[in-house]
């Protein structure tokens, strides 16, 4: 027995990655797939992957009818004033905007720049990061998807976080590949001007930071830089041990932490060329790896590191989306979701 879904928002990067995976789950039919601008066109003419699988057009949003499940893949503030007047839609609402990943409205207004339109909806939304928030998300009717790079630091730096092991300030460095900027980023995203670049395009009070700070419990700094890659994020978290932690202590806790993980893999390896995690190898997986490197190679003896990659569209979105749907449904979390990635790419 299938349950109805509908894509709200259907359009972009992450619409479309989510189709990929919804038309070929077993256990899903896709009823409907919105978008304002393209409405009465065919799907597979914005997203020509999905040729042969769908013969599906992009209905107006306002033709929407009910639904088991809606994914809204809508731009970034613009949620929250659209559920509001659509909170019938579907009996699960999983939102992969920004709208309602943060608890805190002032939070939000200081990261997004304007006012929370619904700040007494926020608690309504549980964080759809399954590996930290499995049991709430068993029975949530509404599930806010975690950033991209948020998600990559927020793994890494979970174990550190969760066992107390560091202290002070965490310092993210983050990189991203161009489809993070979504299917309609502006002229610094043109092949031209992006192609070769390093691009440090948040080098202070990137929004993501936000997310990193609320789930692990600890005050971040967060840089974003661009680089040559149309999918992937890799964060390089720097942290300092509490003392008398050491190597054996962080790599126990990766382990308890993940070692039941179906989608996080610990990788901190001592030689090779994927020593660490590196985004290239997830390209199209919905896997997190995660590392970590700890020494006086560092500079100082109680100094770390934790690194974490992840396809920014997959398990930084769309895979990630399906993962708590699939959690929320009572169904093995990895249905849909078993592609390892490729390599060489």
């Amino acid at each position: 027995m299938s349950i109805r879904v509908a894509v709200v928002g259907g359009a972009g990067y992450i619409g479309g990655e989510l189709l990929r995976l919804l038309l070929l789950h077993p256990r899903v039919e896709v009823a409907a797939v919105t978008s304002t601008r393209l409405a009465g066109r065919r799907i597979d003419g914005s997203h020509p992957n999905l040729r042969g699988l769908t013969d599906q057009r992009f209905l107006a949003p306002e033709h929407l009818s009910d639904y088991d499940v809606a994914f809204l893949a809508m731009r970034h503030t613009e949620t929250m004033g659209w559920l509001t007047r659509h909170s019938g839609l579907a009996k699960l609402v999983i939102d992969l905007s920004a709208d309602f990943r943060l608890r805190d409205p002032a939070v939000f207004q200081r990261y997004y720049g304007l006012p929370h339109d619904t700040p007494g909806a926020l608690d309504s939304f549980v964080y759809g990061l399954p590996e930290l928030h499995r049991a709430e998300l068993r029975g949530a009717d509404r599930i806010a998807v975690p950033g991209c790079t948020a998600a990559a630091a927020i793994l890494a730096l979970h174990p550190l976080a969760a066992g107390d092991l560091i202290t002070g300030r965490v310092v993210v460095d983050a990189r991203t590949g161009s489809s993070g900027a979504g299917a309609g980023a502006g002229e610094q995203n043109l092949h031209a001007e992006r192609s070769g670049a390093m691009r440090v395009f948040a080098p202070v009070g990137h929004r993501h930071e936000a997310e990193i700070s609320q789930e692990t419990g600890r005050t971040v700094t967060m840089t974003a830089t661009g680089f040559e890659a149309v999918r992937g994020v890799q964060v390089v978290c720097h942290v300092a041990l509490r003392e008398g932690v050491d190597e054996m202590a962080v790599r126990r806790a990766y382990r308890h932490h993940y070692q039941d993980e179906r989608f996080v893999r610990v990788v901190a390896a001592k030689r090779g060329n994927y020593r660490f995690p590196e985004p290239k190898i997830l390209s199209g997986s919905n896997l997190c790896d995660v590392g970590f490197a700890t020494g006086t190679g560092l500079g100082t003896a109680d100094a770390a590191i934790a690194v974490g990659a992840l396809d920014n569209l997959m398990k930084g979105g769309a895979g990630n989306a399906v993962q708590c749907m699939n959690l929320r449904m009572g169904w093995p979390e990895e249905l849909g979701l078993t592609f390892p990635g490729l390599h060489p790419i």
